[in-house]
């Protein structure tokens, strides 16, 4: 077996309580190679687009470290974009800006222009992250949800973002939206009309993440295949799947770890996500970017979970054949 170069990265979101040297200390001791670097974990994305010194210290860390930086993280910042407002989104902005909806809103569309320019100074061609979605609440048609207005949900999406996206051509990166829900894309079919309403612009593409469509019953490998020329990243995460005749995929408003859950997010290899089906799917599309592991589980230590998880993805992370199985059956 032939191991394949696909960087294994892990998102930094779930350690944000951890300083930025702190951070890529025990991620580095871990195994990982590089970082999915979350825009509120110690990283000011302002100063990280407007001034070299704070990048340059920021790389130096990185080096010390053996890391690289491959994506920056902004799903925060960019929820605040799309979403509607209510009193949740606040703890996504300053403080400052508690309560005001359109304020919040027009500081995530400055922030995410700024992610931009980070992202490009940094080194890094991909953002990932969330959209929002002014939508959302419409998924279940009751009280009845008419087409118009859907349409406009979807136009608004792109009334907001294609200026933020035209900052993003200017410096060449890409931005990856993660299908999830309470975003404007969170399925297969919304994922699609998403890119027909942007006319398939370039920019836009996806963080692939398994989790967040096997629970709905998408087969995450059929989406890879469908939509292989704009997966720009993709996350290792899983999911466990509990469906005991009490449990549903709604989540029942019960907390995120509770066992009487109809799905929850567990450690690689802990749950139901075929990453051995995913793997030969990327093979075959030619995915030659990170695996970026984003570590979630309410039930396990996160540095033990994140060091199984990087072995979990090494292990996994093998290369295409490059010749057939039976070639060498042959007299001459």
């Amino acid at each position: 077996m032939v191991l394949m170069a696909r960087p294994i990265t892990i998102f930094t979101g779930q350690w944000a309580d951890l300083s930025f040297e702190e951070g890529a200390k025990l991620l580095s001791g871990l195994g990982y190679e590089g970082l999915e670097i979350a825009t509120w974990a110690d990283f000011d994305v302002r100063k990280a687009a407007t001034d070299p010194a704070y990048v340059a210290e920021k790389k130096a860390i990185l080096k010390k470290y053996n890391l690289e930086c491959y994506a920056l993280g902004s799903h925060l910042i960019g929820q605040c974009v799309g979403d509607l407002w209510d009193p949740r989104l606040d703890g996504f902005a300053p403080s400052k800006l508690a309560g005001k909806p359109e304020e919040i809103r027009a500081w995530a569309i400055e922030e995410m222009k700024y992610v931009a320019r980070a992202a490009a100074a940094m080194g890094c061609k991909v953002v990932t992250g969330f959209m929002g979605s002014p939508i959302w609440k419409f998924w279940y048609s009751f009280p009845q949800t008419s087409e118009e207005m859907v349409e406009e949900g979807f136009d608004e999406i792109v009334r907001l973002w294609s200026p933020i996206f035209d900052v993003f051509d200017e410096v060449g990166v890409k931005f990856a939206l993660e299908v999830h829900p309470t975003e404007i894309a969170f399925d297969y079919y919304t994922a699609k009309k998403m890119l027909e309403k942007f006319n398939y612009r370039e920019t836009l593409g996806f963080n692939f993440d398994p989790s967040h469509l096997l629970w709905q019953g998408v087969k995450p490998e059929l989406f890879l295949r469908d939509f292989a020329d704009r997966i720009y990243h993709v996350h290792m995460k899983d999911v466990k799947l509990n469906f005991d005749g009490r449990t549903g995929v709604l989540g029942s408003h019960i907390t995120f770890g509770d066992t009487r859950r109809g799905w929850n997010f567990v450690s690689l290899g802990h749950g139901n996500v075929d990453f051995d089906a995913i793997i030969r799917e990327l093979n075959q599309m030619g995915y030659e970017g990170p695996l970026s592991v984003e570590w979630e589980d309410s039930g396990m230590d996160r540095v033990f979970g994140a060091r199984e998880a990087y072995e979990f993805v090494k292990k996994i992370n093998f290369d295409k054949s490059h010749m057939a199985f039976d070639s060498a059956m042959a007299n001459d």
